[in-house]
């Protein structure tokens, strides 16, 4: 079988399903030459954000939210009982999110007519493609145009692959095979703690090993550290400079050799071991060498701004093309590459990425970070304000944060913003739009924000770079 698309996408993760809707309200899908085609192997689209990613992690992590503040309620006088957890049930309600999520997705394909395929591709050439379907019927599928969206992969370490089950990765530790006594996770990054707090709050203790020394390597360290501390105290142990050497299953557990940066060893047995050192792009299979598209040294296809790759009919879009790997960049990228394919003037060229990592506390930043501007010799002011001094943080009783503005000196232009404290995540788009809009500290320090809220400490912040932060004393240098 044989059939053509004016557009092919190839992945329906965020950036994959992102740019086949925004063609069919284009209208591409209406164009003489073919339709809009969107392939994935999942029955609807999503991709491992909905999957097995940014959606199921974030439901749990909503529980463990949950069971944190019962416990922490007893501080203002509020006890309640210990939780009883039906392991079961919570997996059920976290797979009916995704389940709603992902087939709400698929009707949305169908209301804009996409054809939607369940299957894998591979290029045969510039124009065309090779599709397996899941009962393995395959077909030829030319092309006027193709996006690959088909992001990234598990990256594992060889020698730590015992192929055990008691050894999880990011996608197995989300179906909550049970609560383990004991869990050590391999990595301090954004995955490892998320999920690391997931299973602290159910009941575990949780132990970290990471290679350097300090958790989430690239964040500030003055953001790290209130999250740290916290940790400090719900983590049995936070081992920083090690890192493993060996791990064996015995009778059950994993038996796991640390090695410090002294070259000293120890050895202890944890139930289970959550691997989680990072992912890598998924190139896999894609028959890239039948095309004149090209990839970096690290693996990542090669594009320009307009996310084209060096073969003019093919664009690539999210983790595939290179960090930051988040899915509202792809989803941004993906838009860029469809308003190109439209004749469109579009480039993808953002004053700001926003991450977040969901812990508790919540960290998040956008922007120019500090550690940035010192490895690039940027000239820079920071201004920040405390959360301690915030009449709704400590209504919260959470004054465990701090938000915090990293500004132009010479002309006060917002530069970059981190926050670290609850509700992080939806407190940065204030940040986001203020760099992308070319604010300064006084626009944001005269923008009246309501009182009490968190939302005050970026114009406090803004008002600490000036000496005259209502709630704080900072008097300017």
């Amino acid at each position: 079988m044989s059939s053509s698309a004016n557009l092919v996408v190839i992945g329906a993760g965020p950036g994959g399903y992102a740019a086949a809707f925004l063609a069919a309200d284009l209208g591409l899908s209406e164009v003489s030459f073919g339709n809009v085609t969107l392939i994935d192997k999942e029955k609807n689209p999503g991709g491992v954000c909905l999957y097995r990613g940014c959606i199921p992690s974030k439901a749990l992590l909503h529980a463990a939210k949950v069971i944190n503040e019962a416990s922490e309620a007893g501080e203002f006088g509020i006890e309640f009982s210990k939780p009883k957890i039906n392991i079961n049930k919570l997996r059920e309600w976290k797979n009916s999110v995704v389940a709603k999520l992902t087939g709400g997705v698929g009707q949305l394909a169908k209301q804009r007519k996409i054809n939607y395929i369940q299957a894998t591709a591979s290029f045969i050439s510039s124009s065309k493609l090779k599709i397996v379907r899941t009962d393995s019927s395959e077909e030829e599928l030319s092309f006027e145009n193709a996006i690959i969206a088909t992001g990234s992969r598990i990256a594992f370490i060889p020698s730590l692959d015992i192929k055990s089950s008691r050894v999880l990765n990011s996608t197995t530790a989300l179906d909550l095979p049970e609560i383990p006594k004991s869990l050590l996770v391999i990595g301090g990054g954004y995955i490892g703690l998320e999920l690391g707090s997931v299973y602290q709050a159910l009941g575990s203790k949780v132990s970290v090993v990471e290679m350097l020394d300090g958790l989430l390597p690239g964040a500030d360290r003055d953001l790290v550290s209130h999250l740290a501390k916290r940790l400090s105290t719900k983590f049995e142990r936070i081992m920083l400079n090690s890192k493993v050497v060996e791990i064996k299953e015995v009778k059950g557990g994993i038996k796991v050799k640390i090695e410090d940066n002294e070259g000293k060893t120890t050895e202890n047995t944890y139930n289970y071991v959550l691997m989680s050192v990072g992912r890598k792009p998924d190139t896999s299979g894609l028959g890239l060498e039948n095309t004149k598209v090209k990839l970096n040294e690290r693996g990542w296809i090669k594009v320009n701004n307009q996310m084209r790759t060096d073969d003019p009919n093919i664009f690539a879009i999210g983790d595939i093309v290179g960090e930051p790997m988040l899915a509202h960049k792809a989803s941004h990228e993906g838009r860029t590459a469809v308003e190109v394919i439209a004749g469109h003037k579009a480039a993808f060229e953002p004053m700001a990425i926003p991450a977040v990592v969901f812990t508790d506390p919540e960290i998040a930043w956008a922007g120019l970070t500090e550690n940035e501007a010192k490895e690039k010799n940027i000239k820079y002011s920071v201004a920040k304000f405390p959360w301690a001094a915030s009449g709704r943080a400590l209504t919260l009783g959470r004054s465990d944060g701090v938000t915090k503005l990293i500004l132009d000196p010479e002309n006060e232009r917002i530069l970059g913003v981190g926050i670290c404290g609850p509700g992080a995540g939806e407190l940065i788009s204030e940040g986001v739009l203020a760099i992308e809009m070319g604010a300064n500290a006084t626009d944001l320090k005269m923008t009246i924000h309501p009182h009490p809220t968190l939302s005050e400490t970026l114009m406090e912040a803004a008002e600490v770079f000036f000496g005259q932060s209502t709630h704080t004393y900072r008097p300017k240098r």
